[in-house]
């Protein structure tokens, strides 16, 4: 007695099992961050630190295409509703199987773009997200869904079905009929059509709603401080006053030069100008609270903590990780990226939370008795 010879299943199917579960994955993950993109309208605020703006401003600096990141900026919420979009339209591709190649091909360019813009420091390069997701595409570029709850593979079913029932009713009529592949082509055409649509309303509903709920997150960046005096001499002693009939003559207050280097470093002695560029009032920044400026030497954004009274710390805001604007978050005392989540320490700018590898840059930061931060 032999025994039956079970038929191997089709490779396609083989093929779209081992893929079911980088397609859910992908096409999860993407859906989500081009809803979370639509549905948060400070996405699109440049004033906030995680914008679009912000992001590119970043990437303008750090990217190693930052000369075609430049002009972007004048189209940023254009390119954000396109990034948004591009991201929504390759997950549902991918979670449907339709247009399956199409949509790998738009997720790996979005990963190649981001990990060029975003991740492309980050060291060592296999902790970046995106340099991961772009590999994570290619297997659906080069095979496609196959055949497991793939909506590619039922039209394509559903069209060779369609095409031999006409075939079968033309033979009896004597009446030519239109080909398999014209049938899927047209069937492709009106299911792409729809899955946009419902996409688009989707994408219109989560906007909307974003916008009533006032976005999914919270600015981290503190007052600015206004512009000030250029850069300041470096500190000398008061001169004599002149007597005058209603005054008498004060004499100078020469520096102190046994005061502690840490006092020196918050605040000047009095009648003396600090070394550097005043970037704003001392009054600005409120005990426990921070301030932005633009640091003078070198153009970044740049942050100043006032811990106490008399106490000024100062960091280049610019994250070491992808180039986004950090802030201070002052009920954990810690000072974050909006973008990816790092968090530094408020006092000396070194990593507490990754991704980013490195600290902050520290700049020197002082408060003259005219009341004027100057940082040199």
């Amino acid at each position: 007695m032999t025994s039956k010879q079970v038929p191997a299943p089709p490779t396609s199917y083989v093929l779209g099992r081992v893929l079911l579960p980088l397609r859910a994955f992908l096409g999860f993950t993407f859906c989500f961050a081009g809803l979370q993109k639509l549905a948060n309208p400070r996405f699109y605020d440049a004033a906030d630190p995680a914008s679009i703006q912000s992001q590119l401003a970043g990437a303008a600096r750090r990217s190693p295409i930052h000369a075609l990141m430049s002009p972007l900026a004048h189209v940023a919420v254009p390119l954000g509703l396109l990034i948004a979009f591009g991201e929504l339209a390759a997950g549902v591709g991918t979670l449907l199987g339709l247009r399956a190649r199409l949509a790998a091909a738009g997720g790996l360019a979005l990963s190649v773009m981001l990990f060029l813009t975003v991740s492309f420091h980050t060291s060592p390069y296999y902790t970046g997200a995106d340099i991961v997701f772009a590999f994570a595409w290619t297997p659906l570029l080069l095979a496609g869904s196959g055949s497991v709850l793939s909506l590619d593979a039922a039209i394509a079913d559903r069209a060779g079905k369609q095409a031999r029932a006409a075939r079968r009713q033309a033979g009896r009529s004597g009446t030519a009929v239109p080909d398999a592949g014209r049938r899927e082509v047209v069937l492709r055409g009106t299911v792409t059509a729809a899955v946009a649509a419902a996409s688009l309303v989707i994408g219109g509903l989560a906007a909307g709603l974003g916008r009533l709920a006032g976005g999914t997150a919270g600015k981290t960046a503190g007052p600015t401080l206004p512009p000030a005096a250029g850069p300041a001499s470096t500190a000398t002693a008061t001169p004599n006053h002149p007597a005058t009939p209603n005054h008498p003559a004060t004499p100078s207050h020469p520096a102190t030069p046994s005061q502690p280097a840490s006092a020196r470093s918050s605040a000047a002695q009095p009648g003396q100008a600090p070394p550097g560029t005043a970037v704003g009032p001392a009054s600005d920044v409120p005990v426990g609270q921070a301030a932005s400026f633009t640091d003078p030497a070198s153009g970044d954004p740049s942050i100043v903590i006032r811990p106490s009274a008399r106490t000024f710390v100062a960091f280049d805001a610019v994250c070491p990780h992808a180039g986004c604007t950090v802030g201070y978050d002052p009920t954990a005392q810690v000072i974050t990226c909006p973008c990816h989540g790092s968090q530094f320490n408020a006092s000396t700018g070194a990593v507490e939370v990754g991704p980013a590898a490195t600290g902050l840059k520290k700049l020197a930061i002082a408060e003259g008795s005219n009341g004027q931060l100057y940082v040199s």
